[in-house]
């Protein structure tokens, strides 16, 4: 397949998760479905927007309507079968992960795409697949999540990390994907499941 159709699957996939998440979080604050629709988009694009920006070029979701349907379609989905998945209590925070590991294969694609070294790759991966989640958290008045202790960009470098090493085995752009989205996901769920988190930065009380 054409890389350039591979970032943009991925980037159509990763839209819909996000939006999900995004939507739902609105859901929760009871907010109607033009503010659902805002925090969607808000965390749909805000970290591919940051993303292609930095990179000089227009921002994606720019030069075709697709995304913004994609998550008025995400919308939908939650406005009429909400009820059915919330049953489901990990089914938010799974469209969550999955957008996050999606986001951070196509930023870093992208910014290979674009001749960038694979460090900074890998920081844009990192900014796409969690900057939108900082934007949806400040609109909804949360403290942003990849504050918090548990994994969440963490995931998006480590993630990031496999894709460079799979593709300096000289492994396909496919299996390298699938590779880094595996372990973006299997990070972010044994994280939760087991609460991993990092170290807390504690201050220092010095007396003068």
């Amino acid at each position: 397949m054409d890389q350039e159709l591979i970032i943009k699957i991925i980037e159509l996939l990763g839209t819909f998760a996000f939006a999900i998440s995004g939507i739902r979080h609105a859901a929760a604050k009871q907010f109607d479905w033009f503010g659902g629709y805002v925090c969607g988009v808000a965390v749909a694009i805000g970290g591919g927007t940051i993303r292609d920006v930095m990179l000089g070029t227009t921002p994606f979701w720019m030069t075709t309507p697709i995304y913004l349907i994609c998550t008025a379609v995400a919308l939908l989905t939650v406005a009429f079968f909400g009820k059915w998945m919330e049953p489901l209590k990990n089914a938010w925070f799974v469209f969550d992960t999955l957008g996050l590991a999606l986001f951070t294969i196509a930023g870093i694609q992208k910014s290979l795409a674009f001749g960038q070294p694979f460090w900074v790759a890998i920081i844009m991966g990192c900014i796409t697949g969690s900057a939108g989640g900082v934007i949806r958290d400040v609109l909804l008045n949360n403290e942003p999540v990849i504050f918090h202790k548990e994994i969440y960009a963490m995931a998006c470098v480590l993630g990031g990390l496999v894709y460079w090493g799979m593709a300096a085995l000289g492994l396909s752009t496919e299996l390298s994907a699938i590779s880094s989205f595996l372990v973006t996901c299997i990070i972010r769920f044994l994280a939760v499941r087991y609460h991993i988190s990092l170290p807390v930065l504690k201050e220092t009380n010095s007396k003068l």
